[in-house]
């Protein structure tokens, strides 16, 4: 089952409100750290997506729209990394095997899973195809706590479809304590706040054709009225809070 809760109240004044923004469908800014992506990404609860937020990600930010999931959500529907897809095929497809090769430059592993659409979906790749299949993903977390496996299994394979047009991100089962990238960061977060353990992430990219800098990042949260968030805030949080 996912992972008890606890109040937001109970966290620091800044990812409270963090957690009420993702509540209510805005957008918070999450930045990792210097010495790995030395990105933010703009982050918003899945169950809370709309063809207007996808377009907001898609312009405003830039980078790879993909959905973070909690590793029980993983675990219980049963679902793969591309990694564990790809040695699977590698004996029948040898060209393969040195694409899995773990060498990122920024951590040791990927968390990319399977990719989905909904299956309402015509292409799945406009604003409202995406806002379909990744608030479908957000509402199968909320309601992940009430379901059996059988039942959850069953609901995911019954409303989408793959490959699609929405990469689905599988959190490290320790969280923060085990990984520290975006996906972990919008997780624990959620996972904090008390909210449902899906969140949209998407880089934000500079017009210099790299990141975006984490100080216009921020300059553009203050402008919108939107909380930034540096990774660290998460981390000193996440220790007192897990207990």
């Amino acid at each position: 089952m996912i992972a008890e809760t606890r109040p937001s109240a109970a966290l620091p004044s800044q990812l409270a409100l963090a957690g009420d923004c993702l509540a209510h469908g805005e957008p918070v800014l999450i930045y990792d750290a210097p010495d790995r992506e030395g990105e933010t990404d703009l982050v918003i609860l899945a169950e809370r997506a709309t063809p207007e937020l996808i377009r907001l990600l898609r312009k405003d930010a830039g980078g790879l729209l993909c959905v973070a999931v909690s590793d029980e959500l993983r675990r219980r529907i049963g679902l793969p990394f591309q990694s564990e897809m790809l040695a699977l095929a590698e004996r029948r497809f040898p060209a393969l095997a040195p694409l899995r090769r773990q060498d990122l430059k920024y951590d040791a592993r990927s968390a990319f899973g399977v990719t989905v659409n909904h299956r309402t979906n015509f292409t799945g790749v406009p604003d409202t195809d995406r806002a379909t299949t990744v608030r479908a993903l957000g509402e199968l977390a909320r309601d992940a706590p009430t379901l059996s496996d059988v039942e959850l299994t069953r609901r995911f394979t019954s409303e989408f479809t793959s490959p699609g047009h929405v990469p689905i991100l599988y959190a490290a089962p320790g969280l923060v304590n085990e990984r520290k990238g975006h996906t972990e960061l919008a997780i624990s977060l959620a996972r904090m706040a008390g909210l449902s353990e899906a969140a949209v992430v998407c880089e934000m990219l500079g017009d210099s054709g790299g990141p975006r800098s984490p100080e216009a990042a921020r300059r553009y949260a203050e402008t919108h009225g939107w909380v930034f968030l540096e990774g660290r805030a998460i981390h000193q949080a996440w220790p007192a809070w897990s207990g």
